[in-house]
């Protein structure tokens, strides 16, 4: 396989940097309050906590920390959309995988309809059209507990990764979203910068807005 090109939408590159600018993008969207940005960023940050999460140990520090990130930013924020209203189910099965704070849904609240790429994934002709078979489980779901993810995986950068099939002469897309709190786009840029002066990469396409529909996306583009 000729692999000419991939793209990355709001990846996890390096732990730390994309973790720990959750804190900043809650702040800055008035998620969370100023005391709980500063304890966010000096107690205990979320690269931390995950890490603590993860591995079954997390400290009374940390607890108290992700108690107040999560009251103060509610279970009625899609942490995927902080702008949209809250959809229970793919949303919430996504974000244990990458995202273990506490999170209840109220079965009284109807926040959202079924979620409609799960019930057409699901349907009979679809995965005939796609040649898909089930084996094993009775239906697709977003994350399935029939897959094995090894969460500590997330601690392994990938950023050199990039890095490497790029001098290799594969092109990458890098996006994301400003709207995503789960990896948000001051990580990604952050990263995406550090990329390219590693590798001495100079900007061939400078920062400038383009339309893809009716959304306002802004791009930068580098080469060597």
């Amino acid at each position: 396989m000729n692999i000419v090109g991939i793209k990355l939408g709001n990846p996890v590159l390096e732990y730390a940097t994309d973790f720990n600018s959750r804190a900043e993008f809650f702040w800055s969207h008035g998620l969370i309050s100023d005391a709980t940005f500063n304890m966010f960023t000096t107690v205990c940050n979320y690269s931390r906590y995950v890490s603590e999460y993860n591995r079954d140990s997390v400290s009374s520090l940390c607890s108290k920390v992700m108690g107040l990130v999560s009251k103060e930013t509610s279970r009625f924020v899609d942490k995927y959309d902080v702008t949209l209203d809250v959809c229970i189910s793919s949303v919430l099965s996504q974000s244990k995988i990458i995202s273990p704070q506490p999170q209840q849904a109220n079965e009284m609240i109807d926040v959202c309809v079924d979620d409609k790429v799960t019930n057409y994934l699901n349907r009979r002709d679809v995965q005939e059209a796609l040649h898909a078979k089930l084996v094993g489980v009775r239906k697709w779901d977003v994350c399935s507990n029939v897959l094995d993810y090894d969460v500590l995986n997330l601690e392994v950068p990938t950023l050199p990764v990039v890095g490497s099939l790029i001098k290799a002469g594969v092109r990458v897309l890098i996006y994301s979203g400003d709207q995503d709190s789960v990896i948000p786009l001051t990580g990604s840029r952050t990263l995406v910068q550090k990329l390219g002066r590693q590798l001495g990469l100079n900007t061939t396409v400078p920062y400038r807005v383009w339309f893809e529909g009716q959304q306002r996306p802004e791009s930068l583009q580098w080469s060597d």
